[in-house]
């Protein structure tokens, strides 16, 4: 071989495996997520700060989804319609057991509620209404939906104190805005408040909160974050680095030095004046928000439970096998 044939196949050899090598530019997976309430939920809004979101737009693209409440979101990711949904205890019951949805898994925490010195959902009376709670026997009271969250917190909480519907009290639907009048007009003896319902100048002049869900059933879960198995396994990597950049998010909303730039943020999503979310977002009078956004599975299992002794559910859940925090893990270790 001459000495020209041998320089070209050493080259050749060198440059094989740098052209096996080379980067490839893949196009980012794009991830749909629902959401059903915001600032409480920080899905739409997460990455209004720029340099948050350090891996949207590389290894995926989030698509916010808004939804009215959670079974829509179930039957989404039922239909393969969405890849993550924000799930309340009671949805994800129905999901295993109702929607035969066997492979869905709890991948992050979203909203807990009950936790020390943060706040808890309140149940309304007017001042001059119900001073205990087995006085609300024969009363009608308020809810957003039977087999919510908090309508089992209400019943729960109604149960401790021999209290059985529909023996004992009416219940009646209504979207939790409208509830407020539903309580001055006195056509129901109890409501359900939420942030930022629960600080309305308005309410608070003629009722008062009677309970808490945490005095209900103790610490709790209203939202976490799920996924169906076989999103997991096929887009697994881009949603680590979303739950990464999540992670991120609430360690920036929840940093005491950046709440007024936050609480901007949210203002100008929704539309409302700042006045609205001044007093009470983002600090110990808002719901708490786990640094590492990991949900609590002991507090989900309870739920669950409570759940099912109501009535709402058949099934006993073990709520380990249907979780999956592989992800967030991972996200969490990446940050510290």
């Amino acid at each position: 071989m001459s000495l020209a044939r041998v320089g070209l196949a050493v080259l050749a050899a060198i440059c094989v495996p740098l052209l096996d090598a080379a980067p490839t530019t893949a196009e980012p997976v794009t991830i749909k997520a629902g959401w059903i309430n915001t600032p409480s939920s920080l899905i739409p809004i997460m990455f209004k700060k720029d340099g948050i979101a350090k891996h949207a737009g590389d290894s995926y693209r989030l698509e916010p989804v808004r939804f009215n409440a959670s079974p829509p979101v179930l039957t989404a990711l039922g239909s393969g319609d969405l890849d993550i949904g924000v799930l309340g205890f009671p949805i994800l019951g129905f999901a295993i057991e109702n929607a035969g949805m066997k492979d869905i898994r709890v991948i992050a925490g979203e909203t807990p509620d009950g936790v020390d010195g943060y706040y808890s959902v309140q149940f309304f009376v007017r001042n001059d209404g119900p001073t205990r709670i087995e006085d609300l026997k024969g009363q009608t009271v308020a809810t957003n939906g039977q087999g919510s969250t908090v309508d089992i917190a209400m019943r729960a909480m109604l149960r401790k104190h021999g209290l059985e519907y529909p023996r004992d009290y009416n219940i009646i639907e209504a979207p939790l805005p409208t509830q407020k009048s539903l309580l001055a007009e006195k056509k129901v003896a109890l409501i359900i408040s939420l942030p930022p319902f629960a600080y309305d100048p308005e309410l608070l002049k003629f009722a008062h909160p009677l309970f808490t869900q945490r005095d209900a059933i103790g610490r709790s879960e209203l939202a976490v974050w799920g996924a169906r198995a076989e999103v997991i396994a096929k887009k697994g990597a881009p949603m680590t680095d979303l739950l990464e950049d999540y992670i991120r998010a609430i360690r920036w909303f929840t940093d005491t030095s950046n709440r007024k730039e936050a609480i901007a943020i949210a203002a100008e999503f929704t539309k409302l004046p700042v006045a609205n979310f001044d007093g009470w977002l983002f600090n110990n009078k808002d719901h708490y928000r786990d640094p590492n956004g990991m949900p609590d599975l002991d507090a989900l299992q309870k739920s669950m439970q409570i759940t099912k002794n109501l009535g709402f559910l058949k099934l006993d859940v073990d709520v380990k096998n249907f979780a999956d925090l592989r992800m967030i893990e991972e996200a969490s270790k990446r940050l510290k």
